[in-house]
């Protein structure tokens, strides 16, 4: 089965945090905003990151396990720290010394 590549275009236009977090830029507020409202102009401004159902759409296009706004900390995999890889070791060595 052939491997799955990320989509470069989503990519460049999105940036993604290191707690899984996807911001980007909204649309129409780059420029021609003369003729725009102070208040079209100033909701364009907020919340750069994507919804959850977004983010969902994304991980498939990214190829990537993916945190929208309202997912918890605990819905990202994290790896395990130097520590906590060392004792999943030890319980290992002791569990086969064991048997």
């Amino acid at each position: 089965m052939p491997k799955g590549k990320t989509h470069k275009g989503l990519l460049k236009r999105v940036r993604i945090s290191k707690t899984g977090k996807v911001s980007h830029r909204s649309a129409f507020h780059k420029h021609l905003s003369s003729h725009k409202s102070g208040k079209r102009l100033r909701q364009l401004r907020k919340d750069p990151f994507v919804t959850t159902s977004e983010a969902k759409r994304f991980e498939k296009m990214l190829f990537r396990r993916l945190r929208g706004r309202a997912q918890p900390l605990a819905a990202l995999k994290r790896s395990p720290s130097p520590e906590q890889k060392r004792a999943i070791k030890a319980a290992k060595r002791a569990a086969e010394s064991k048997d």
